[in-house]
């Protein structure tokens, strides 16, 4: 049986940015999965905190100066985010590299003052309700926080190997963006229910 080749492909590019791209769609299904998550807890918080008239339950109100050290370099890394999103659709490599770098030690950056917020928030997770969510909530950005800076590292070192001269790679790359500005952005509303909620008993 003879056969025709319906239609020549060979042209169509290799791989694609944002919407463009399958790994994007899977990228965006994760981040309302966790986002589910983070709306699941914050409700719970919320829902606790409607019902005790004296919330947060006599405790401690947390230092927010860690937490806010901690939004302030979220917020500064939006723009090289950014930034390496640009170069990343042009597929240039060198500023890629940079920007990858510079998003790594910007990742590692609040992971270490992190490391004294949880102290900060005076109160331990098993006190009472309240503290058990200050833990969940600040928990759950923490996991997301390990994971995304995880996935910038393993994506820097990939960019300096031969398999970075993939053009799928540069792709991944704005993947990576995107989940980070999903970091950033479900932080701020964590971050007032943890440091802004309990002071306006």
């Amino acid at each position: 049986m003879k056969q025709r080749a319906a239609a020549d492909l060979s042209g169509l590019p290799t791989f694609g940015h944002g919407p463009r791209s399958p790994t994007w769609w899977g990228t965006l299904g994760f981040m309302a999965l966790e986002g589910t998550g983070f709306a699941l807890a914050a409700g719970a918080y919320l829902y606790l905190a409607q019902s005790w008239p004296d919330w947060p339950l006599s405790a401690p109100r947390p230092n927010h100066w860690p937490g806010t050290i901690v939004t302030i370099l979220f917020i500064v890394s939006l723009v090289p985010n950014h930034i390496l999103h640009r170069y990343a659709k042009q597929c240039s490599m060198v500023p890629v590299r940079i920007g990858l770098m510079v998003m790594s030690l910007l990742g590692i950056a609040p992971l270490v003052v992190r490391w004294f917020e949880f102290p900060a928030l005076n109160i331990y997770w098993d006190t009472n309700a309240y503290g058990s969510m200050l833990w969940v909530l600040l928990g759950l950005h923490t996991t997301h926080l390990i994971t995304d800076v995880g996935d910038t590292i393993v994506l820097t070192v990939l960019m300096f190997t031969r398999h970075g001269y993939s053009g799928r790679r540069f792709g991944d790359v704005g993947d990576n963006v995107f989940y980070w500005d999903f970091v950033v952005l479900t932080w701020i509303p964590i971050y007032l229910l943890i440091y802004w909620v309990p002071r306006l008993g």
